[in-house]
């Protein structure tokens, strides 16, 4: 399976989950620490790892994590569904609300969504839904995603399709996203 190749205005959206700050200290990837082999995309990590996110990009089965409460995987795809539903209605404070005011520089991501919002008629939709990973205070939910683009002054659309980890983190209580990674199947539905 290739990554998917979009125009940059949609790669933009694509990414808005990983508007997200970087604190972290440099990325070493394609090196020999990182055991991944680089190319002209950029590498990935296969997998969902104990400190990483990933992806399984050969089709394998995913598995829900084991001894995630009901009540707490209850809560944290009520806030995937929130985050999505607010995009798709381009609600901006309800979809600013679902993020982490810890991980992301919320008025940065307002003024890029409020730009986006302008040009783009946006709808998501998940399917395969999936706790991967979970512990008190962070958990990954795995999606497949289709996402469909009308833009606006043109009316193009175009239904990119992927695979997307969320990761959430407990802020004050309640769960809110930290980070969203998404990489694109094999080609572009267009309609």
């Amino acid at each position: 399976m290739k990554k998917m190749i979009v125009p940059i205005s949609m790669s933009v959206l694509l990414l808005l989950g990983a508007c997200g700050k970087d604190e972290g200290g440099p990325v070493e990837t394609g090196s020999v620490n990182d055991g991944e082999a680089t190319n002209e995309y950029g590498s990935i990590n296969h997998g969902v790892d104990e400190k990483k996110v990933g992806f399984s990009l050969s089709g394998e089965t995913i598995e829900e994590a084991s001894g995630v409460p009901a009540d707490e995987k209850k809560q944290l795809l009520a806030v995937l569904d929130r985050n999505m539903e607010t995009l798709n209605k381009q609600d901006l404070d309800g979809y600013l609300a679902t993020l982490s005011a810890k991980d992301y520089d919320l008025e940065e991501e307002r003024a890029f969504m409020a730009d986006h919002f302008k040009e783009y008629e946006l709808k998501r939709e998940v399917s395969n839904v999936t706790i991967v990973k979970y512990s008190d205070t962070e958990a990954q939910v795995f999606s497949n995603l289709t996402t469909t683009y009308k833009q606006l002054s043109t009316g193009l659309v175009t239904k990119p399709t992927g695979r997307q980890v969320t990761v959430f983190t407990k802020n004050d209580g309640d769960w809110k996203v930290a980070s969203v990674h998404y990489i694109g199947d094999d080609g572009e539905k267009q309609e």
